[in-house]
């Protein structure tokens, strides 16, 4: 039986490793299908981390040296999707593996973090891959010296357009308001780059194109309908929470959730459920931003070394 099993390899799960097994935990096992990083490695730039190195670089490199120290005191990685926790009748809990295979933990830390959400315009899951993206890094290089399109009006779409410009000869950064939510100081830098245009008050009616893929917007403006010609779209219109590993047979969870799917925790990162942590973007009021995963997943480690402490 696993100590302490934990579902992610985010910057949430790898706090938490860290934490874990540097508290003296011995039989720790981070549960993460790929490489560890987390969606953060999908990030053009990272500039807000205290004490950074090389502020501004990517969020895979960034990441990229997360693993060897959050490893250093035996913390095991399995490349591995977990299909589902439940709790078994002595409040251990069973870890559902892909495969059929399963394991039993005295404790779980889950820090499955989220995933961009789909805007919902016409045409959106046709040309998704085909001109429409989420990850700026990933397929920005496709459209060097193009026009392209970017959706949103926060940090991540502000940041993602100023990246953007520096590989496409313009980038069109269309937002549904007229105020932004990023922070100045990323929005003043997007606003002196002649390559990014502003698009407000503004939303994506329809993607079009062909068999080759996208080939154009339809967007509903102030000034009214306005065809854009890009072959590409990126789109940041917020997250959604990857809360399915904590699904039960009959459909409800395993814990307390809101309405919108994001799990209930106390300041120590504890569920309503015992030896039940919950850390990252997965829970309430998550900020989601890597410091503060990072910080819950240390707060959760501690609470589990806590909580299996006191179980003997």
């Amino acid at each position: 039986m696993l100590d302490l099993a934990i579902i992610g390899g985010g910057p949430a799960g790898l706090s938490a490793g860290l934490y874990a097994t540097r508290g003296g935990l011995k039989n720790v096992v981070m549960f993460e299908r790929g490489e560890p990083g987390g969606q953060i490695t999908g990030s053009s730039e990272i500039e807000n981390y205290p004490g950074q190195k090389n502020p501004g670089e990517s969020g895979y490199d960034f990441m990229s040296t997360w693993w060897a120290q959050c490893s250093h005191f035996g913390l095991i990685h399995r490349q591995k999707s977990v299909v589902q926790i439940t709790q078994n009748s002595d409040k251990t809990f069973t870890i559902k593996l892909e495969g059929g295979e399963s394991e039993t933990a005295k404790a779980v830390i889950v820090a499955t973090g989220s995933t961009p959400k789909r805007a919902g315009f016409t045409g959106e899951d046709k040309f998704f891959g085909r001109g429409v993206s989420t990850c700026a890094t990933c397929d920005g290089f496709f459209y060097k010296n193009k026009e392209v399109a970017v959706l949103g009006g926060g940090d991540t779409a502000v940041e993602e357009a100023i990246y953007l410009a520096n590989i496409c000869s313009k980038v069109h950064l269309i937002h549904r308001r007229d105020e932004f939510r990023a922070a100045p100081v990323t929005l003043e830098k997007a606003r002196k780059n002649e390559k990014i245009e502003f698009i407000t008050s503004a939303t994506i009616n329809e993607a079009y194109g062909d068999n080759s893929g996208l080939t154009g917007l339809s967007l509903n403006t102030k000034d009214g309908v306005r065809d854009l010609k890009v072959p590409g779209v990126f789109t940041f219109v917020g997250l959604n929470v990857n809360n399915d590993v904590l699904r039960q047979d009959d459909g409800s969870f395993l814990c307390e959730t809101d309405a919108n799917g994001q799990v209930k925790v106390d300041l120590k990162m504890r569920t309503n459920i015992g030896g039940l942590f919950v850390a990252g973007d997965l829970r309430i009021d998550a900020p989601k931003q890597v410091i503060s995963a990072a910080g819950d997943g240390a707060v959760a480690a501690l609470s589990a070394l806590n909580y299996i402490e006191n179980l003997h």
